[in-house]
């Protein structure tokens, strides 16, 4: 029994490692983030090809947010929350 639980689980992390889509997932909000802290951070990352998602560049207008962000949150490697004090 031990041994079909290990390899489900080598499995699992398998499609897990297939699905993801992006290193970095920035999550942020607000303006005051948005075209300065954040803009910066990304334009940076692109730079060294670290592939990011950022919603402003790949969330189309009318998409369903909730289930396209949960999806990309899930396919990144790593999540970057930004604060601000507004």
């Amino acid at each position: 029994m031990l041994a079909s639980t290990s390899s489900s689980s080598a499995a699992a992390a398998a499609d897990m490692i297939k699905a993801r889509t992006y290193d970095v997932f920035l999550s942020f909000r607000g303006e005051d983030t948005r075209d300065g802290f954040v803009s910066h951070l990304y334009k940076d990352l692109r730079r060294k090809n670290i592939e990011t998602f950022i919603d402003s560049e790949k969330l189309p207008r009318g998409d369903e947010i909730s289930e396209a962000l949960l999806t990309a949150i899930e396919g990144a490697r790593v999540s970057v929350i930004v604060f601000s004090k507004d």
